[in-house]
């Protein structure tokens, strides 16, 4: 399976997602993290530590890819409109996160509507959800459902423990002495169930 996760913005959580869901992936068979994001950051957090499997940049995917079952791939922000359609053509599963912020929001309808004639299977991930007494991301979700859009049913909370993994150089899930790690695994392993049961 080839999951493709873009945005238009940056800053909301797309190399976090592509790398756990990659941890996910790489649970139910061989899986490949290709880093296209200019930034490198899957390359910089696979450097720190150690991953439980392969990352590569764009360039080394072709001569990879044939010995995986499951490709993550993390995406430069705002693709063109050719890259954009590439992307969508070439994936099994194209999964728009966004924080529930204004702008963040506005930046993935912008790109939903890119989306728009192009035959994608697309799916939002909302991000970043602020802890309670907070009520942006249940408005967020609703303003998502009331407009009929593909959305994930789980969120991803917005935890520090997902900054202290990234410095360790591992996903979230092997982050030692933190409480909250299994709470934010947890996030991202009920999104890969819902992308395969």
């Amino acid at each position: 399976m080839i999951i493709t996760i873009a945005s238009f913005k940056g800053g909301v959580g797309k190399s976090t997602t592509a790398l756990h869901l990659a941890a996910f992936c790489q649970m139910r068979a061989p899986t490949l993290l290709v880093d296209g994001d200019l930034n490198r950051s899957a390359l910089q957090w696979a450097s720190a530590g150690n991953l439980p499997f392969k990352v590569v940049d764009e360039k080394a995917a072709v001569k990879f890819a044939r010995n995986y079952e499951h490709i993550v791939v993390d995406t430069p922000a705002r693709p063109a409109p050719d890259d954009l359609k590439t992307l969508a053509s070439g994936t099994d599963l194209l999964i728009l996160p966004t924080s529930p912020d204004a702008l963040a929001m506005g930046a993935m309808l912008q790109m939903v509507d890119a989306l728009q004639g192009l035959e994608a299977d697309y799916r939002i991930l909302l991000t970043l959800i602020p802890p309670a007494p907070s009520k942006v991301g249940e408005e967020a979700r609703s303003s998502l459902e009331r407009a009929g859009l593909p959305l994930f049913k789980t969120g991803i909370r917005r935890l520090a423990v997902f900054q202290k993994a990234a410095l360790e150089g591992v996903p979230v899930n092997e982050v030692k002495g933190d409480s909250y790690a299994g709470i934010a695994w947890r996030c991202y392993l009920e999104v890969g169930r819902e992308i395969m049961p």
